[in-house]
C-alpha cells in the first residue's frame, strides 16, 4: 500500500433477524436495530484487533456519547441484510457510518451513526485526543503536531 493511501476502514456483516426481535407487527422491534448495529460494529473493530477486551487491555473504555438512526424501510422475519460499518472519524472521537440493506435486492432499509469518545480507565477521563493505540491498529496517522 503506497504511504499516503488510507487502509479499508470498513467491514460488512450479514444477518437474519430472529423470531424474537419483532414487534407485533410481524417487522424488527425498532430497538433491535441498536443490537445489529452493535453486531456490526464489533466485527469492525474485531478486523483490526481492537475489540472490547484490546480496548480494556489498552487501559481504554470507548463509551458511545451519540447515536443517530434513520429508518428509510422495514426488516422482515426471514430477511437477509447487510450491515456496512465504516470509520469515518478517528482523531478526536471514533465515529462508524453504518447503512444496513436487504442482502437480496440492496434496499436501503437504515442509516446511523456512532460517536464513542477514548476514556482512560485508570483515571476515568474523558481523552479529547484519541489514544495512539488506535491509530496504530487502524493503521492511520494519528494527529500532526
Amino acid at each position: 500500500m503506497p504511504a499516503d493511501a488510507q487502509p479499508d476502514l470498513s467491514h460488512e456483516i450479514e444477518l437474519t433477524p430472529a423470531f424474537h426481535d419483532l414487534d407485533p407487527m410481524d417487522i424488527v422491534w425498532h430497538g433491535n436495530y441498536v443490537k445489529y448495529l452493535e453486531i456490526a460494529r464489533n466485527a469492525l473493530m474485531a478486523k483490526f484487533g481492537y475489540d472490547y477486551p484490546q480496548m480494556r487491555e489498552s487501559g481504554y473504555a470507548w463509551p458511545i456519547v451519540d447515536m443517530r438512526m434513520k429508518y428509510v424501510g422495514s426488516i422482515h422475519y426471514g430477511q437477509r441484510v447487510r450491515i456496512c460499518a465504516t470509520i469515518v472519524e478517528w482523531e478526536n472521537r471514533l465515529r462508524i457510518d453504518y447503512l444496513v440493506t436487504c442482502a437480496e435486492t440492496g434496499a436501503r432499509l437504515h442509516k446511523a451513526t456512532s460517536i464513542q469518545v477514548a476514556l482512560c480507565i485508570a483515571t476515568r477521563e474523558m481523552c479529547w485526543v484519541c489514544p495512539p493505540v488506535l491509530f496504530e491498529r487502524l493503521g492511520v496517522k494519528g494527529p500532526q503536531p
